[in-house]
């Protein structure tokens, strides 16, 4: 997992700054530089458009996890799970997009679910051989496969390395059996190092999901899990609290969570060991050794487009003109009779001022090191003035610091995430 591509609304990433991003995906680019102009009707013109990423949603799970409200629906082994039917699916849903992003070039992919590591190695390759089919990849794009500890077999994952995916995000949440069962995983941590000695003889590049903040968890064994984390190498950590989300098993049965000054207590473990690790900040939730930022989440973070496929894939598209955002059919049955008949799409909206405003702030303020004044122009069309009185706000408490050239949360903007974000909205 890890955006971090929309399976929920985008409102999902609002949620709590340590919890998950909704899967999607991107690569680092340099800011846009060229002016833009507003037109006279309201509506911005762009004439740069943002760097492209692609997201693909695999919507099948062994088993579905309490605390997950992501579109993914349980596998069992009996039939659910049409593999060819939903490639099928998937490469119409391309094709109808294709008018949509002609000519613009693909600098991240990221196959987010679900579990996608449950598809067949021959599945894996013919996505792959599809997209590049139909679209241009940048020579050293980023190509992730989320996977579970659960499902990692060595021969198949060596022949996902040589269809094309070069890194892995891999759902841990915990190496510590108890928990995992609390959680409703279903690996245990024997299985969950094995798949990080796979990832690293194999892939090299992975991410490692781990939570905190899980019932009767206590800052020690929070502790313990992080410093296991850090032993095994991973070039990329993401890190994110547990909460309760709704339409979830732990909504309706809520568990007892762990109090909030455990958890403030347990990010400032988690900050300070990861920083003696060799770890940077970069992100609420990210942690990174140097050459190793999750460039496809960045790019979410950054307002950057992306194309979104899949059973209730989100797409965020800019033009010179508009920006739409676009949510495909969300069951997979269904998604997969409207690609037949050519309508992947459910819904479509073009973003409005407030709406571009708000959404670009919920993005930019999530990394420490903040956005450039002239990001928000160059990605949204609008005067950064279309904002300066929540700024004024955030600044008069101490929530962001700014200048001429750059805007950033202050360390207390960071602890409070949310109430910033929240003044933009």
């Amino acid at each position: 997992m890890q955006v971090q591509q929309a399976t929920n609304s985008l409102p999902a990433v609002a949620r709590s700054f340590t919890t998950r991003p909704w899967s999607c995906a991107m690569q680092m680019h340099k800011p846009i530089a060229s002016p833009v102009s507003i037109l006279t009707s309201g509506r911005s013109q762009l004439t740069t458009l943002p760097p492209l990423s692609l997201y693909v949603h695999f919507p099948w799970c062994l088993k579905k996890c309490p605390y997950c409200d992501f579109n993914s629906h349980e596998y069992r082994g009996n039939g659910q799970f049409p593999e060819t039917a939903y490639l099928d699916a998937l490469c119409a849903d391309l094709e109808a997009a294709l008018p949509l992003i002609w000519g613009r070039r693909i600098y991240t992919i990221f196959i987010g679910g679900g579990t996608p590591s449950l598809m067949s190695a021959a599945g894996v390759d013919r996505l792959l051989s599809d997209i590049r089919a139909r679209l241009p990849l940048d020579a050293h794009a980023e190509i992730t496969l989320e996977a579970n500890p659960g499902t990692f077999e060595t021969e198949k994952f060596a022949q996902f390395r040589q269809s094309g995916i070069n890194r892995l995000s891999i759902g841990i949440q915990s190496f510590n059996d108890a928990h995992l069962g609390a959680l409703g995983r279903v690996h245990n941590a024997t299985q969950a190092r094995h798949a990080v000695e796979i990832a690293h003889h194999t892939f090299g590049n992975f991410n490692l999901d781990l939570m905190f903040g899980l019932p009767n968890q206590s800052i020690t064994a929070l502790c313990t899990d992080i410093d296991t984390a850090i032993a095994c190498a991973p070039p990329h950590l993401s890190l994110y609290q547990l909460t309760i989300e709704p339409n979830t098993w732990f909504a309706r049965y809520p568990p007892a969570l762990t109090h909030d000054d455990a958890t403030a207590t347990m990010q400032d473990e988690i900050r300070g060991r990861t920083h003696a690790s060799g770890y940077t900040h970069y992100e609420v939730s990210a942690y990174a050794r140097p050459g190793h930022h999750a460039r496809h989440n960045l790019n979410y973070w950054q307002f950057g487009d992306y194309l979104g496929i899949g059973a209730g894939a989100h797409s965020k598209l800019s033009f010179s003109d508009r920006i739409i955002r676009q949510i495909r059919h969300k069951h997979p049955a269904a998604y997969i009779r409207q690609c037949q008949a050519g309508t992947p799409v459910q819904e479509e909206q073009t973003l409005d001022a407030k709406t571009l405003s708000f959404e670009f702030m919920l993005c930019a303020l999530r990394l420490p090191a903040g956005f450039a004044v002239a990001d928000f122009t160059g990605r949204t069309g609008l005067p950064i003035s279309a904002i300066e009185a929540p700024l004024l706000q955030a600044e008069s408490r101490q929530l962001i610091t700014r200048n001429h050239q750059t805007i950033a949360p202050t360390p207390l903007g960071q602890r409070f995430l949310s109430d910033l974000q929240a003044l933009f909205l």
